[in-house]
């Protein structure tokens, strides 16, 4: 399905996956694109994921009067990118299998990895959006929020496919506040925790696909009194199930920061004011290999950056940090 915008279009796809844990398991894409005339050059695709409890939705923020100031994905796009955005397994329009706990993140990290591989092939062979020729010279870039982002980190880690990764809410820190004590103490091994977290997810969430209901003090975190009421009304149609197993992994004390610590390319944090991963100086240490990471602190925000006046900010840096790093390849290609 393709559909017009201000901006460029829109096209929805599937992407099939291969896992020996679901055989052909399906991901649900949307692909957003500017306005060709506007496509920067070299063209360069933002691959972004959302945290738990988010479908793709989140960073396509519509509200009923049509504001597309909230959509992440409509004003990047405006800026001369495209913007990809990708349900986990078990979110939004993928395939969901009936037992959720099989949804580690390993396995979600592999099968972005793959549709991510399939997404960018068809780019650059021309194939995927109409209208939009062959771009062979495509870069890459990883965005994740919140659980999204510890996944982004783990498929880079693993993959390494994107020239440089965005982060945003997230850190190596945990909730290690709303932990069990057992989880707590075996953190203290990431060898050990991991291979327990099926069984410690299945204690803490009792369903499959838990919902978690809102109250006043996970609104505080998430939107709060400074947040767009249009805003707060849009990412209703964003929200979906926690996955229990990597929603338990993102809430542990150094979640992945073995990964993290592998990381080479250049790194972008944006950290809501008034964000849940802890203080926010302290962040960038996680990413000791890479030589180029930024810290944006988006004023009076809460955890769902884009509810908030500054997101107009984090837009306007974040592609200016994208440019850089355009740069910063293309020297090291020459």
């Amino acid at each position: 399905m393709l559909s017009h915008s201000e901006y460029g279009a829109t096209l929805r796809v599937e992407s099939g996956i291969e896992l020996p844990e679901l055989p052909s398991a399906r991901i649900a894409v949307d692909v957003h694109t500017p306005d060709f005339r506007s496509l920067r050059s070299p063209p360069v695709v933002l691959v972004c994921l959302p945290g738990g409890g988010m479908n793709r939705r989140y960073y396509d923020l519509m509200p009923s009067d049509g504001d597309s100031s909230f959509s992440f994905a409509r004003q990047m796009s405006a800026r001369g990118f495209i913007v990809v955005t990708m349900d986990h397994l078990g979110m939004g329009d993928s395939d969901r299998p009936e037992d959720g706990y099989l949804l580690t993140a390993d396995l979600l990290a592999r099968a972005n990895s793959q549709a991510t591989d399939v997404v960018l092939q068809r780019l650059r062979e021309g194939s995927l959006v109409p209208g939009i020729p062959r771009l062979p010279h495509l870069l890459s870039l990883g965005v994740g929020h919140s659980m999204g982002a510890m996944m982004t980190v783990l498929q880079q880690a693993q993959a390494r496919q994107h020239a440089g990764i965005v982060l945003l809410g997230f850190s190596t820190r945990g909730l290690p506040e709303y932990l069990p004590p057992e989880a707590r103490e075996l953190a203290a091994d990431p060898v050990a925790v991991r291979a327990q977290l099926p069984r410690l997810a299945r204690k803490m969430f009792v369903e499959s696909y838990p919902v978690i209901r809102a109250n006043a003090g996970s609104n505080s975190i998430y939107s709060g009194n400074n947040a767009d009421p249009r805003a707060v009304e849009a990412i209703k149609a964003a929200r979906g199930p926690l996955l229990p197993v990597p929603a338990f992994m993102s809430m542990l004390p150094g979640n992945v920061a073995p990964e993290a610590a592998q990381i080479e390319v250049p790194i972008f944090l944006g950290l809501g004011e008034r964000d849940m991963a802890g203080p926010t100086h302290q962040i960038p240490a996680a990413f000791h290999k890479s030589r180029d990471v930024t810290l944006h602190i988006l004023k009076e925000a809460g955890h769902s950056h884009f509810l908030f006046a500054s997101r107009d900010g984090l837009f306007e840096r974040l592609s200016l940090w994208i440019r850089a790093v355009v740069e910063i390849q293309a020297e090291r290609a020459g």
